[in-house]
């Protein structure tokens, strides 16, 4: 009797736009892996482990806006993912949830084609922003965080991490410099908006070398700002590629080598 086909998911609110099926299955069809990943629309994030345990998914992705309810809900959260308190990761270990957190290293890893990197500006204060934020302090990287209100900086302040809102940057920070500066916020995904002010972008760019959008598949116009006043400019595929193939890694429980990431590259841009 053949083995039954593992079923895995990813959760979100909205979740249709998610290219991750396409990817992982890509990536399991390239492996010969009985596995099949679909789309999962949550509407209530306290429901992910119950929804997760009934449907015997063994493994999900977990994106917009469930990624801090994930954390709360795992039976155990492993790595950073425990100081991140934001998951992207499920495993159904017999029965009991696991969680981590895979958009960190994924992160790391995109931002490594650009070279020597000692100073990120990373616009944006929610889940992504946690993992990048605390993924570059463990890499020694200087990290400053900017979010339009101030209410969503507690945890970075706990952390020993800087961090500004708006208004607060624009009196004392001006004239800092960054060699990176990252948008992780969904200020371009879909309309036509910037992640904070243009002329302190514009200022911001113009000592910057590098510009990063957590966001794929489109120039947003934060990253357009940026290659008119000469940065370099990378989209978030490579993270989502990334943060994927570590996904999948844990998923198969095997290690994945570069003819499934290209696999799981090619399944990402199809249309």
């Amino acid at each position: 009797m053949s083995k039954e086909q593992e079923k895995f998911v990813i959760f979100g609110n909205p979740v249709a736009h998610s290219k991750s099926p396409q990817m992982q299955n890509a990536g399991f069809e390239s492996l010969d892996y009985n596995g099949i990943y679909e789309k999962h629309q949550l509407l209530d994030g306290n429901t992910i482990k119950e929804t997760f345990l009934q449907n015997n998914y063994e493994g999900a992705n977990i994106t917009v806006p469930h990624k801090e309810f994930a954390y709360k809900n795992a039976d155990e959260v492993r790595g950073l993912a425990q100081r991140i308190k934001a998951v992207n990761t499920y495993i159904n270990e017999n029965g009991k949830v696991i969680a981590y957190n895979t958009d960190a290293p994924g992160f790391l890893k995109a931002i490594e084609s650009f070279g020597k990197v000692k100073s990120v500006l990373l616009l944006g204060a929610g889940g992504t922003a946690k993992a990048i934020a605390l993924a570059l302090q463990e890499n020694n990287i200087e990290v400053t965080v900017l979010n339009r209100s101030e209410g969503k900086l507690e945890f970075f302040k706990n952390e020993g991490i800087n961090c500004y809102s708006w208004e607060d940057f624009e009196k004392e920070v001006k004239e800092k410099e960054f060699d990176l500066i990252v948008n992780s916020t969904s200020a371009g995904l879909k309309d036509e908006y910037l992640p904070c002010d243009k002329e302190l972008l514009q200022t911001l760019f113009k000592s910057a070398k590098y510009a990063f959008d957590c966001v794929y598949g489109k120039i947003t116009p934060f990253l357009a700002l940026a290659k008119e006043n000469g940065l370099e400019i990378k989209d978030g595929e490579d993270m989502l590629l990334y943060q994927g193939v570590l996904a999948f890694e844990y998923f198969t429980k095997q290690k994945v080598d570069e003819k499934v990431s290209e696999a799981m590259r090619k399944g990402l841009k199809k249309e």
